[in-house]
């Protein structure tokens, strides 16, 4: 067994960071060595943003990131910050070049080639270069309407179509993700918002068509996705968005993957802040046409906050292990929950 904790340093206190941070007290062998944030929290301590009680455990400053990522000053860097590759790019390369493991929960880091094909082929090149091994992961994307998808692909001798639906709550989630799903805008605005592009919605539908799509061996010849407004009937409030009668409390995503011009892949997201006040029962569904059939459904749903925080935390041992590179979740073992110690999980 690995003598040392695994050490671990968490880039972004907010909901998703601040969870992880939390999760990670209360494994063993793994520590919190340093916490990289902006503004007026550095120089603060990180019990301040998180909910556990720091009690007689050793501090844990925030600093800049420049004070914190030094070379090898931990054995992996979570990165909580933004959804897309492009604009954690920075961010996940100056960890590299430290020769520090990366795990992002960037959405479009899942599967960054879908998206950005030139920026994987150098954050691959840079993690080669440096010994050290880069993972985007979550709950979706990353498992529910991909990696999962494609485990179960596994006990199919043919596949003839596939259909991923997510009926989801966005209560967990912080305040970037109610900006891009447009929580609280009028339908107008998020009207406006889809034909000029300023509204994301669900980031992932290309990044799990893409997945599912080289896994099993189909040639995308087509992708496409749509995105309409869930409007509510009552007022809802959650911890980071709010949406008043007749206004936006959600974003109904479906994304399409078509072979030879023929659908085969499809992907059904309806995702809205606390659902149950418009009377939805969440839940994650997989039905595969093929032989055989398939059809998994479990209700409610995985929640996405915690589902998230806990892909994160448990995948730390598959990417320290993992050979230099850019990888996926269809490239490293399976992921499980750790109940033991996490060193007894590092091959030495």
């Amino acid at each position: 067994m690995r003598k040392e904790n695994v050490k671990v340093i968490i880039w972004g206190l907010g909901a998703m960071g601040g969870g992880i941070a939390d999760m990670l007290l209360k494994k063993k062998g793994v520590e919190i060595v340093g916490a990289v944030g902006r503004g007026a929290k550095i120089g603060k301590s990180m019990y301040d943003y998180i909910k556990t009680e720091k009690g007689s455990k050793p501090d844990v400053k925030i600093g800049a990131f420049e004070d914190v990522i030094k070379e090898k000053a931990a054995d992996v860097v979570l990165i909580c910050t933004n959804s897309f590759t492009r604009n954690v790019f920075d961010k996940i390369a100056y960890c590299l070049e430290k020769k520090i493991n990366v795990i992002s929960s960037a959405e479009q880091m899942a599967y960054p080639k879908a998206a950005e094909p030139e920026l994987t082929k150098k954050l691959d090149e840079i993690a080669k270069s440096n010994g050290v091994t880069v993972l985007g992961t979550g709950i979706n994307p990353g498992f529910i309407m991909d990696l999962l998808v494609v485990a179960f692909t596994g006990a199919c001798e043919e596949v003839e179509h596939i259909v991923a639906r997510r009926v989801n709550s966005l209560s967990p989630f912080g305040p970037a993700v109610m900006e891009e799903q447009g929580i609280g805008l009028t339908v107008d605005e998020f009207n406006k918002g889809v034909e000029t592009g300023k509204l994301a919605g669900h980031v992932g539908f290309a990044e799990s068509i893409g997945m599912i799509a080289d896994a099993i061996g189909w040639k995308l010849s087509d992708l496409k996705q749509s995105m309409e407004p869930i409007v509510t009937d009552v007022d809802r409030k959650s911890q980071y968005g709010f949406a008043k009668a007749g206004d936006v409390a959600g974003c109904a995503m479906k994304g399409y993957g078509y072979v030879n011009g023929e659908l085969k892949i499809e992907m059904d997201h309806p995702q809205q802040i606390e659902p149950h006040l418009a009377g939805t029962d969440t839940g994650d569904y997989i039905i595969i046409k093929g032989t055989p059939n398939v059809n998994m459904a479990n209700k409610p749903e995985i929640p996405g906050g915690i589902g998230t925080i806990a892909m994160c935390v448990n995948m730390i041992p598959h990417v320290i292990n993992a050979r230099p590179g850019l990888k996926t979740m269809i490239d490293l073992p399976v992921p499980r929950a750790i109940m033991g110690d996490m060193r007894e999980m590092i091959e030495e």
